[in-house]
């Protein structure tokens, strides 16, 4: 399996994206880089857990991008409050977290762990 040919790992790339696109005014060097290496974990973990050769390792690597798309909208939820990301552009950056999450939780399914 090419994680080029998942679709939780296209939108989870372009999350990412739209995240380091949008966070690139921010000044708080701090926040900004928590944030954008959560959001950045989330593709690059799918595609090194749908590399790996064994289905425990899979899992081990989905299961960490799923830790850290929870992470991301955690740090979404922050920069709301903190007024660093406007409202309606955090609650579409959490849903489209969700969706990727409910995503990963289903690919993990297919890798047999015991």
């Amino acid at each position: 399996m090419k994680c080029e040919t998942l679709d939780v790992w296209k939108i989870s790339c372009a999350l990412s994206s739209e995240i380091y696109m949008g966070l690139r005014e921010c000044r708080d060097y701090g926040f900004k880089d928590q944030i954008t290496r959560s959001a950045l974990s989330i593709p690059s973990n799918i595609a090194e857990g749908v590399e790996r050769e064994s289905d425990k390792e899979s899992w081990r690597f989905l299961d960490i991008a799923q830790a850290s798309a929870a992470e991301l909208k955690t740090q979404v939820y922050i920069g709301m409050k903190i007024e660093y990301i406007e409202k309606i552009q955090g609650k579409k950056w959490l849903q489209e977290t969700d969706r990727v999450h409910r995503m990963i939780k289903s690919l993990k399914r297919s890798f047999r762990v015991q």
